[in-house]
């Protein structure tokens, strides 16, 4: 299968230094590589209601911003989050985006889970602090979420940035950009199961 991407930007305003992170590492990809787009503030979705024990689900129209967001999602082998770190974790409209997915592996006939196991998911984020464990709840968010939907997690990559375009001033990100997309993704665990990998080979 050929590699398609999808880069869900998930900052309130254009053009910001998370976007135009992301932008350089995705000039790295080759040619032939699809790419495709989305700004969630051009796409806005409601509130996410949980109903997952109250109602039957139903797959959103092609039209709504959740079908779009859905069908976009699941023709996508790499899913890239491009949110800036709101208060040491993802924005709120890349949150909503990722309450859908509650949603959406309730949906009958989807298959949502099925389609994104084995498939990958990447951060990229600009932040104002330049230390980088900061964004340590930001890189739990994705990387639990993608152990919990059984794919691989690229990492995050993450920039110094908060005045528009401070993060072209952050050499050692841009550098980490350029081949960014070209590293391995592992299979995403949860920080207990890698804990416990690493007891039983040190005991």
């Amino acid at each position: 299968m050929s590699r398609s991407f999808l880069f869900v930007l998930g900052s309130a305003r254009t053009e910001g230094n998370t976007e135009l992170l992301a932008r350089e590492a995705a000039a790295q990809l080759p040619a032939d590589v699809e790419q495709r787009w989305i700004r969630l503030a051009d796409h806005p979705l409601p509130g996410f209601v949980d109903l997952r024990h109250d109602s039957d689900h139903v797959r959103p129209s092609p039209d709504t911003s959740a079908g779009l967001l859905l069908d976009a999602t699941l023709a996508a082998t790499d899913i890239v989050i491009a949110s800036p770190l709101y208060w040491y974790s993802v924005s709120h409209l890349t949150k909503t985006y990722l309450d859908y997915w509650s949603g959406w592996l309730r949906t009958p006939g989807v298959g949502f889970e099925e389609t994104l196991a084995g498939r990958t998911l990447w951060g990229i984020a600009a932040l104002a602090d330049h230390e980088p464990s900061v964004a340590d709840p930001y890189v739990g968010t994705l990387n639990n979420s993608a152990a919990y939907m059984k794919m691989r997690f690229g990492g995050v990559l993450l920039g110094n940035g908060s005045a528009p375009g401070d993060v072209r001033k952050d050499t050692d990100a841009l550098a980490r950009a350029k081949t960014f997309f070209a590293q391995d993704a592992p299979l995403a665990r949860f920080p207990y199961e890698t804990a416990g990998v690493q007891a039983g080979a040190n005991s």
